[in-house]
């Protein structure tokens, strides 16, 4: 199979990691990847920019920044809709200390910043940077809770995000864990979105 094909068809959101550090070379192989994404813009050039956080003390601020947004957030599932609200617990319960349900405990943290008029493309560059890093061995994770930083002032100042500026992504990645036990497997396989065949009219 082609080989580009195959990385893309094996892809699954992975919430398991080893803390293994990723050489600087493979991140800055991703991050190049990323940044050919197609873009449009006035000026010509592409609008993002890049923030890759590796340090583990910002990471612990970013998940106290965003833990109690991301437990309300459950909490109301458990009214509303049930079955996640069962879900979400059954994730937390199979995690690795210290039960980062935002980042996994991920050893790397992508923030793909631009402003918020360059939304397809700053999407597409995430998918590059999925795509790549599958390419390389590396799991990835898109992770929507984790933009959620701007109420944290020192947060907003690291990232040096401006009022135009929006955060597509992050995207966590890490070498998959290697033997994860039997309940993670089997919570995980279940939480898993069920695929489904393309729909497709041809004309």
């Amino acid at each position: 199979m082609n080989p580009v094909i195959e990385t893309i068809k094996k892809r699954q959101s992975v919430r398991l990691y080893e803390q293994k550090p990723i050489p600087k070379e493979s991140i800055s192989t991703i991050i190049e990847a990323a940044h050919q994404a197609p873009f449009m813009s006035d000026e010509r050039f592409q609008p993002w920019r890049f923030v890759v956080v590796e340090d583990p003390e910002f990471k612990q601020k970013l998940v106290q920044t965003i833990e109690p947004i991301r437990s309300k957030f459950v909490e109301n599932l458990k009214e509303t809709q049930p079955e996640a609200y069962e879900r979400a617990k059954k994730q937390y319960e199979i995690m690795d200390e210290p039960n980062d349900l935002i980042f996994y405990s991920a050893p790397v943290i992508i923030f793909v910043i631009a402003p918020a008029i360059n939304s397809v493309g700053s999407a597409m560059v995430c998918q590059n940077i999925i795509t790549a890093a599958g390419s390389l061995g590396l799991g990835s994770c898109y992770v929507g809770f984790g933009a959620l930083v701007k109420s944290n002032a020192d947060v907003v100042q690291a990232l040096e995000l401006t009022d135009d500026e929006r955060i597509y992504g992050p995207v966590v990645l890490g070498y998959p864990k290697v033997n994860p036990s039997e309940s993670q497997v089997s919570t995980l396989a279940d939480l898993r979105p069920k695929k489904k065949e393309p729909m497709i009219k041809w004309i």
